[in-house]
């Protein structure tokens, strides 16, 4: 009997792939990265073969290490970064690199599609900002730039989509990566007519739209031969990642709340109504299914910030155990050191994609371990603005799990604690809580779960984070100095990116 469901998230950096049991054990994981390309500042990109690559030689890993046999893989089932534009031609290869979600450079094709559609109108239609940041803006920047390419596009996928089409010969996408194209509308769940024509974009040119339990299709015979698995095995479509991060951290109820500390890094909760912000800075996905959605606040990079920090000092090499060390040995307020983790633009709160990052307080006194801190503390104060815009709106969190990467650091779960004034819970499986939720949906989509609640018992928690009273006053203090230290540079910023490469 079928009882192992093998999902994969495709993450910024790689294939998170694991294989779980029908009882919810992680019985293997597996990884393998591929790169992202930066061709200008505010550019990020990446190659879809790479993700083919990364899935075939995560999946070999995986049934290698595990000792599982390819007849005993119940379905297949994805998680993905979300917002990107990966155009396909009618042979299903791709076009171009994807223009990921981290990239920036559709401004003035966001801008543009905003004055004809109108700001306002948009975001209760979608639930979302028009921004480069989405799909529609990076469809609209190949269209002007790239026209020969746009021309051969015959469908514009999301990185896990490529994938499943990849294996079935089918292109869908599910409702939640459909919410971050700034084409769908969350009250009718049909890709918006409105907004396809103000942008002058055929609805041929997106995927059919299934929840995200719902069966893409099966395996086919040359794919199956690539990766190893068998053909004829069930193929779930899952959902982006913040939707599966939902359900891997176990959140299904209103008013549970959690943080992922990934690459990018977001608040999100569960909810049966969209979440309107009047100031529009937070916004709204769908979930796996109809009717559900997952209110959101996302800053650009967060966990990226670290990840940057570390590739300076020591170009990758020195161990993030060894950098969290240093930081735990610096006192709460890095000693007067700030740092504004804009190094990508910005979303949540502020919507600013000339936002820059930078240290400010700098003196003699400050060493590596300053800066190490001070980023990681720069990054919760930006959490901290997503959580007050919530709480402005209603939405007030008593404790928050906390998922991805940066959750294994007991330093930044400290920091994130004392700077939200809450407690944090992470999760036994921190780094696979996205591969999580992609196994819900494909234990869903072929019956070995009854339903997403009844998945979710799945989900175990780890030793909750309290905040550190005498380290309130100070981090109260901090934030005061890192919104006024934002709002004085905002005019800075323009001049800035005007001078970039």
């Amino acid at each position: 009997m079928s009882t192992y469901i093998l999902s994969h998230d495709i993450g910024t950096t790689g294939d998170k792939a694991t294989l779980f049991s029908s009882e919810g054990k992680l019985v293997a994981k597996a990884f393998s990265a591929y790169p992202t390309y930066y061709p200008k500042a505010g550019w990020a990109e990446q190659d879809a073969l790479d993700y083919w690559g990364a899935f075939c030689a995560a999946t070999r890993e995986l049934l290698d290490s595990s000792g599982c046999a390819p007849g005993e893989i119940a379905a297949v089932s994805f998680s993905g970064h979300m917002m990107a534009a990966l155009p396909i031609d009618r042979s299903l290869e791709p076009v171009r690199r994807a223009i990921i979600w981290a990239d920036q450079r559709a401004s003035l094709e966001a801008s543009e599609l905003a004055e004809r559609v109108g700001p306002a109108r948009a975001y209760r239609i979608t639930g979302h900002r028009l921004s480069a940041s989405y799909s529609a803006a990076k469809m609209l920047w190949i269209r002007e730039n790239e026209p020969e390419l746009f021309d051969r596009a015959a469908k514009f996928v999301q990185p896990k989509d490529f994938l499943a089409l990849r294996l079935t010969g089918r292109v869908s996408t599910d409702f939640s990566d459909a919410s971050g194209t700034n084409l769908l509308d969350l009250s009718s769940w049909r890709w918006s007519e409105e907004i396809l024509e103000a942008a002058g974009l055929r609805a041929e040119l997106l995927p059919e739209l299934l929840e995200a339990t719902d069966l893409a299709g099966r395996i086919l015979a040359e794919p199956a031969r690539e990766c190893g698995l068998l053909a004829g095995t069930p193929v779930v479509i899952g959902g982006g990642d913040g939707a599966c991060a939902t359900y891997g951290a176990g959140v299904a109820a209103e008013g549970d709340a959690y943080l992922c500390l990934g690459t990018s890094t977001w608040i999100a909760c569960a909810s049966g109504r969209p979440l309107i912000d009047p100031e529009e800075r937070t916004f709204t996905f769908a979930l796996f299914r109809k009717g559900l959605y997952m209110p959101t606040g996302t800053m650009q990079a967060g966990g990226g910030s670290l990840q940057w920090l570390k590739e300076v000092f020591s170009g990758g090499g020195a161990p993030y155990d060894a950098l969290e060390q240093e930081a735990a040995a610096t006192p709460p307020g890095s000693e007067g050191l700030l740092f504004l983790p804009y190094l990508m633009g910005e979303r949540s709160p502020w919507w600013n994609p000339d936002a820059r990052g930078c240290f400010i307080g700098l003196s003699m006194v400050h060493a590596r371990r300053h800066l190490l801190r001070a980023v990681m503390e720069g990054v919760a104060y930006n959490m901290r603005t997503i959580a007050d815009a919530f709480a402005e709106q209603g939405l007030r969190f008593a404790s928050y799990r906390i998922m991805g990467g940066g959750s294994r650091s007991a330093a930044w779960r400290q920091i994130f604690a004392d700077v939200l004034e809450r407690p944090v819970t992470p999760l036994d499986f921190a780094e696979e809580a996205t591969s999580v939720g992609a196994a819900i949906a494909g234990g869903v989509g072929v019956g070995l779960f009854r339903s997403l609640p009844e998945a979710c018992r799945i989900v175990r928690l780890g030793q909750a984070c309290e905040p550190d009273e005498p380290s309130l006053p100070v981090y109260r203090r901090r934030y005061a100095a890192f919104l006024s230290a934002y709002r004085s540079l905002v005019p800075v910023f323009p001049m800035l990116a005007r001078d970039e490469p």
